[in-house]
This record gives structure tokens, sequence and C-alpha cells, in this order.
């Protein structure tokens, strides 16, 4: 328990989000402080940052670049109504973010988070098939444990049960799911290469799901490129490009859920970089501001934008094209943050320094894990990476919690995802630290046999 010696927080009120609150009690863990790769935590100790901080702080801690444009932003405009109105760093921020993009991917709709990323795109796909007379597509297929965020558009599209069933009265009803990307028995170890299945496992999009929906009720397929936020587990090689063909053949719009892999954890700028494939829309968020002030959005092509502008044109000029948007849609000092955030991935060349350390990351966990008590699998990706567990019996994902709070008191931070420890550190990432993170996850794993 924290006591007053420690610090003079009172911890009654807050409640945690994905997080057991009477254990936490228990054993807070609290930073006061962060640097670079590593937190100071109100005890005072230093803890190694293996995840990015879920997924956001990219370019590491306390980057002065970033603090500096916004401190300057708030100097200067520290906020502006984004209804009827603008500001002028969204416009410049949303440029940057376009040209980076694949393809014909140029409109931006900013929004605070992935999961109104997740329920935006969701959105956008029905006000667009109704603007070409096509209403009747309302139905959204997801896919077996993706996640889309917490509202009730990306849970329903979601896949994961224990986000969704305490809520099943009030999920999207007409939604499907295709069947998860994991054959744990042939692709258990997975080191910087995409599996190869010798199976089709979009044939039953194909011949079970769409004929009993009809292709022409469905709106849009959204899928994470790579299912991070369930382990990171990695797509068959071609089923993105298949997907795409498949919702090209039927006029159902594609949607990348890019919240984790956008913005260079793949090596690239996006998990579509990476595949090949350019979908309809692009959810993003997170790691675009490092994780300093929440931004997030969706990225459409020019085909989705003006078809909805076409669809318009016999209205008053005064009429909204698509009502929807939220208060802090483009928040000039987040957008100032996201603008210095990508400046600096560029001038740092971090990208590429992502996709050069997750060779060293892959290759790390596969050395250190392999052969360990209880490990069934290891997954390594871009700059990031899963060790898959054996379930303890009655105690689903006890193993991986227990893991993750012994490496937490021994100074390194992961993240427990059902059976799975993912390690997703930030890029600037060295290989000592990569080492450090192996080590104390390895005699974790050891200790919890």
């Amino acid at each position: 328990m924290v006591t007053s010696e420690s610090t003079d927080l009172n911890m009654e009120h807050q409640w945690l989000p994905f997080t057991p609150n009477r254990s936490f009690k228990k054993d807070p863990r609290v930073f006061v402080a962060a640097e670079g790769m590593h937190f100071t935590t109100h005890d005072g100790k230093q803890v190694l940052d293996g995840i990015s901080s879920l997924w956001c702080v990219a370019a590491g801690h306390n980057r002065k670049p970033i603090a500096e444009a916004i401190k300057k932003q708030l100097d200067t405009l520290d906020y502006a109504t984004a209804f009827q109105a603008s500001n002028d760093q969204a416009f410049k921020a949303a440029e940057m973010i376009a040209a980076m993009a694949p393809g014909d991917l140029n409109k931006v709709l900013f929004c605070n988070s992935g999961s109104e990323a997740a329920d935006t795109s969701l959105k956008v796909a029905l006000a667009y098939h109704r603007g070409r007379g096509e209403g009747h597509r309302n139905v959204f297929i997801g896919r077996e444990r993706g996640y889309h965020g917490v509202g009730f558009g990306g849970m329903s599209v979601g896949g994961i049960p224990a986000n969704r069933k305490v809520y099943g009265s009030a999920l999207l009803p007409r939604v499907d799911h295709m069947r998860f990307i994991h054959d744990p028995v042939n692709q258990a170890y997975i080191n910087g290469v995409e599996p190869v299945w010798q199976e089709d496992i979009l044939l039953e999009l194909e011949n079970r799901i769409l004929p009993l929906h009809d292709p022409s009720n469905v709106a849009a397929v959204i899928v994470e490129p790579v299912a991070g936020s369930a382990g990171w587990y990695l797509p068959p090689q071609g089923y993105l490009k298949r997907l795409r063909e498949i919702c090209d053949k039927h006029g159902i719009l594609l949607i990348f859920d890019e919240v984790i892999t956008g913005f260079g954890r793949m090596g690239v700028n996006f998990g579509a970089d990476y595949y090949g494939v350019v979908p309809d829309m692009l959810n993003f968020a997170k790691a675009v501001t490092n994780g300093v002030i929440p931004l997030g959005g969706v990225i459409c092509t020019d085909r989705i934008y003006n078809s909805m502008m076409q669809a318009h044109s016999g209205a008053p000029e005064h009429a909204i094209e698509f009502f929807h948007g939220y208060t802090y849609s483009g928040h000039p000092v987040a957008c100032a943050a996201a603008i210095a955030t990508l400046d600096l991935f560029r001038q740092e060349q971090l990208f590429q320094r992502a996709g050069d350390m997750g060779k060293v990351l892959g290759d790390a966990l596969h050395s250190g894990f392999k052969g360990l008590p209880n490990v069934v699998g290891i997954r390594a990706l871009g700059l990031a990476g899963a060790v898959e567990l054996s379930p303890i019996a009655g105690s689903p994902g006890k193993r991986a919690y227990d893991i993750f709070i012994e490496c937490f008191h021994n100074g390194v931070l992961v993240r427990p995802a059902a059976e799975n420890i993912v390690v997703c550190p930030p890029y600037i990432v060295e290989k000592e630290h990569i080492d450090r993170i192996v080590n104390v996850v390895a005699d974790a794993i050891r200790k919890n046999a």
C-alpha cells in the first residue's frame, strides 16, 4: 500500500480503466516522471518502458521539440471551436498526415482517440453508402479478437469477448465477425516474416458470411493489419490483399484500424504500406502525438469525400454534409504536438530505426524465450513481439498478469494481454534495453512456472 511517506496522493477517487482496481490498491504502480526510455515511480524507482506506454510514446519520453511546440501553441492559440471554423494547426497537421498516407487517402477527419476513430469510420461508411443511394448497406464485419476501442460501434465490430459480454443488449445488431488469424499449431513461432498458411481462411467470408447477409447489404469490413491489442497476431501472407479484392468485388468499404500499426511501428509509415494494401479508410491515434496529447482521426479516400460532397450538391450551400464531429476535433494544441512529432520522426529517421531494431527485438525474443516453461509461441514483426504462455487451469490470464507484476517490480514495464506478454518499446530503444527486457521477462517466466 502506498503510504504518506512515499506519496501524498489520495487514491480513493480515481476509478482506473482496464485495471483490477482491488489488486492495484494493494500494490500501486504510480508514475511521477519520465525521460527517454524510463519512468520514475512514486517511490523513486526507475522502470524501463517496454511498451511505449501502450503503443503511444514512439519517440521516447519528454522529447523537447514536442513540448516546446505545445508551449508555443498555448501562448498563441489555446483552443478554437471545430464547428463552423477551424485553426491553422489542424490544416497543417492534416496536410502532413495525408502526405504520409498511401494511395488517395487524402482527407482527414480529426477526433481524439482510437475509439472515436473507429466509431467515426463506421459512421462515414453508413453516410457514404446512403449518399450513393445504397442506404440498405448497414452490415459491418469485424474479426474475432479484433479491437476497435470501447465506443459502442467499436465494441460491436470488435471481437474480444471480455470487452463485449456486459454490453450485449446495446451493441449494433447487424454485425458479423470473420475467424481469427492465428494458427497456434503450425505458426506458433514467427520471427520477422509473414506466416504462410496452406488454408484460405477468407473462404468463410466469401462462402458463408457474405452470402448470409448478402454482399449488397454490407457497408464495411474493419480489421487491424496486425491484431495488436489481442497480443500481436500476424495475418497470413496475402490475407490483406485478398481481403481488399473481396471488398472491391462487392462494393464494400475496407477500413484499416492502424491506431497501433500506424506511424512507424512496422518500420514504414503505416501497416498499409508494409502489406501493400490501400484501404478506403485508415484510423489512427496514439503515436501521432507521441502520446503527449490525445489526437486521433480517420483518413478517407478522395472518392469517399467527393461522393459525399456530390450527394449534397443539390442542397443549399449552408447545409452540413456530414453530421458528425467532436468538441475537440482538430484541437490546435494537439495538432501542434502532431506536427512536432511527425517532424521529429522524419528528422531522426525513427521509422527506419524501428524497422532495424525490430530485427534485434525479434531475434532476442526468440533466443531468450523459446524453450522456457509454459512458453507455447513467440511472434515478432516490426518493432513489437509477444510471447504466448499456456494458461493456468481455471484462471485465464493469471500467468501473464503475474509475470507483468514481477517484471514491474524488477524495473521493466511489459503488457499482459490474455495469455501473452507483449513487448513494443519506443523507436529509440537500444540493444541493451532489449536485452534487459528479455532477461527480466525470462526470469519472471521461470519464477511463475
